[in-house]
């Protein structure tokens, strides 16, 4: 029996490289898409491409399926940006509208060609973060970009339950990645690990391994959610 495809945008660092070494673990053909820094995994097929561009989305589903002869059985939607954090009076508009252009438009882009491409009987899943049910100040128009998402997987998970699939969204919490960790200080960290009462930033792997389960059939009756693994943020 031929393994089930997972296609996975964002997934040459962080949290989507780490959702790419974990489905490959458990067997799945894995695709992979990146915009800057190409990957140095062999676990994947690796894909160029720029959310922002709704064709090049479509060609990279295209490519998939004429790669690894079937369309994909789980998308995941990661690929995404932050910028420096300020209060929203002070936020400056160029950086907004770049968290627009990725964060939603990249996102729209990705899930709007998911919905017509994954397999049925398939899983799509989005992250997202915590911060939308915590919030901090200075981070308010890059979470007002990850609650666009979660309202698109919202529909999505009435839309696509017809053919089965799957839809569901993680919202981590401070994750230890490149994207946290720029422009942060050390007293800036410490900060954002005394969020959880476990006192510590979260890793990449543990995000991963919740995407992991979402995508499998054990998560066979996990529908519509948002999983937020971020080590009890309060």
């Amino acid at each position: 029996m031929t393994s089930p495809i997972a296609l996975v945008f964002g997934g040459s660092r962080g949290i989507g490289a780490a959702c790419v070494d974990a489905l490959a673990a458990d067997g799945w053909q894995v695709a992979l898409t990146y915009v800057n820094r190409a990957p140095s995994s062999s676990a994947a097929r690796e894909y160029a491409v720029d959310i922002r561009d709704a064709a090049a989305v479509a060609r990279v589903f295209d490519q998939v399926q004429a790669d690894l002869g079937a369309a994909p059985s789980a998308v995941i939607a990661n690929a995404g940006i932050n910028v420096p954090a300020a209060p929203v009076a002070q936020f400056d508009p160029e950086h907004f509208r770049q968290l627009v252009e990725v964060n939603i438009v990249g996102a729209f882009n990705v899930l709007a060609e998911a919905a017509r491409r994954v397999r049925d009987g398939g899983a799509i899943v989005a992250l997202s973060t915590s911060l939308i049910r915590h919030p901090v100040a200075g981070t308010g128009p890059y979470t007002a970009s990850k609650a666009a998402v979660e309202s698109l997987l919202r529909s999505m998970a009435k839309e696509l339950a017809g053919r089965r699939i799957r839809v569901n969204g993680v919202a981590p919490g401070p994750v230890d990645t490149d994207l946290f960790n720029a422009g942060k200080t050390e007293e800036a960290k410490r900060r954002m690990a005394a969020f959880s009462p476990f006192d510590r930033i979260g890793q990449p792997a543990e995000v991963a391994q919740v995407v992991r389960f979402l995508v499998s059939e054990q998560a066979s009756w996990i529908h519509g959610q948002i999983v937020q693994p971020n080590g009890g943020m309060a």
